[in-house]
């Protein structure tokens, strides 16, 4: 729709809005320096305290924290009293910015603009040429991602996710066969290994580097029930033995992938009679002007550009994107095979759902 008639009113509020907006980006900065530094922990356990206590208490540079401070209090994030030089960090900010929220500190999310910006100049490149940036090119990738997994993921695995899935947790505890595809630095499936000692636990990754430090875990912890591989699934349909497990798991890992439905008719082809597919990816929808009202979607459309999208269309494959959908979803699952697909929401989490699917 054109218009011929300029609003200035409308103009002036968005001239606001984006001021607003450069003034967030720059505190999401600030916020995973503050995650990263330990600062909102430490600055949580002071009541108050001036830049040198902080810094002290932080073992970190003063002039830094100082700067640090600034950006905090103009934001509103942190408090000055300024007769007495000190500063603190409300109780209801903490509750959403230390590590003793988890899983409700978003500051683990302000690490996504940070450690993503770093590719900028490839996904301009991209942009003009096409083409993708690869898995190599974010040495923070699977850091941050496993502390967010640690978020949603992780802190609901028992208590929420498995009881999706009827039977599930008995058949663990008697012993059953779980592959978990995508599964970066394993965390979910160390978890799983502890807890169900009688069952096997398999996981591929196509980072190397994700997959080395999956294998230190298990040995750090004696698990002789959990195998890490390095793979690439973008042939599972062809690669995948059939019949062989009870369960297979993905978590925030099919969007990634160069053939997403080559991943999914493997899984339909390596599932033993009867066993089931549990699917966590980004909620959301495949058309944009749904995703309007959705929590976190322009956050959710960056991750994908600079991440999930990019990797895929580095690999030659089909860039589904992070934001592919429940329709899109429920599209190539029943292309690959599956009849059966019920959708779970988790009322803590607005960022993810939960697909139990079934031949």
């Amino acid at each position: 729709m054109t218009s011929t008639t300029f609003d200035a009113e409308r103009a002036e509020a968005f001239a606001g809005r984006m001021l607003d907006m450069l003034n967030g980006g720059a505190l999401m900065v600030m916020t995973s320096v503050g995650h990263r530094t330990g600062l909102f922990d430490a600055l949580a356990e002071l009541d108050g305290a001036t830049s040198h206590e902080l810094a002290s208490a932080a073992e970190l540079d003063e002039r830094y924290v100082r700067e640090w401070l600034g950006a905090m209090t103009a934001g509103r994030m942190v408090e000055l009293d300024p007769e007495t030089g000190r500063y603190a960090l409300p109780p209801e900010h903490a509750a959403w910015l230390t590590r003793a929220a988890s899983p409700d500190n978003l500051a683990v999310e302000a690490q996504w603009i940070t450690s993503l910006s770093t590719v900028e100049d490839d996904i301009v490149e991209c942009f003009r040429s096409g083409g993708g940036v690869p898995y190599e090119r974010y040495p923070r990738f699977h850091e941050v991602m496993a502390e967010e997994s640690a978020q949603t993921v992780l802190s609901v695995l028992f208590s929420h996710i498995l009881p999706l899935v009827p039977g599930m947790e008995e058949a663990l505890e008697n012993g059953a066969s779980l592959l978990d595809l995508g599964c970066g630095r394993g965390r979910a499936l160390l978890q799983l290994a502890e807890r169900f000692p009688a069952s096997s636990f398999t996981g591929y990754d196509l980072s190397q580097e994700a997959i080395t430090f999956a294998r230190q875990q298990a040995a750090d912890r004696g698990l002789g029930n959990v195998l890490f591989e390095q793979r690439d699934l973008s042939t599972w349909d062809a690669d995948a033995q059939p019949g062989v497990y009870d369960f297979v798991t993905t978590f925030d890992a099919v969007h990634d992938q160069a053939k997403p439905l080559a991943l999914l008719k493997g899984i339909r082809r390596t599932l033993k009679p009867g066993g089931t597919y549990l699917m966590q990816d980004i909620q959301g929808s495949s058309h944009h002007h749904e995703n309007v009202e959705h929590p976190g979607g322009p956050l959710m459309y960056m991750i994908s550009t600079m991440h999930c999208m990019t990797v895929s269309l580095a690999q030659g494959g089909d860039g589904l994107g992070a934001m592919w959908g429940e329709q899109k979803a429920r599209e190539l699952l029943a292309e690959a095979g599956f009849s059966a697909v019920d959708v779970h929401l988790l009322e803590h989490d607005p960022f993810n759902a939960y697909f139990v699917v079934q031949p």
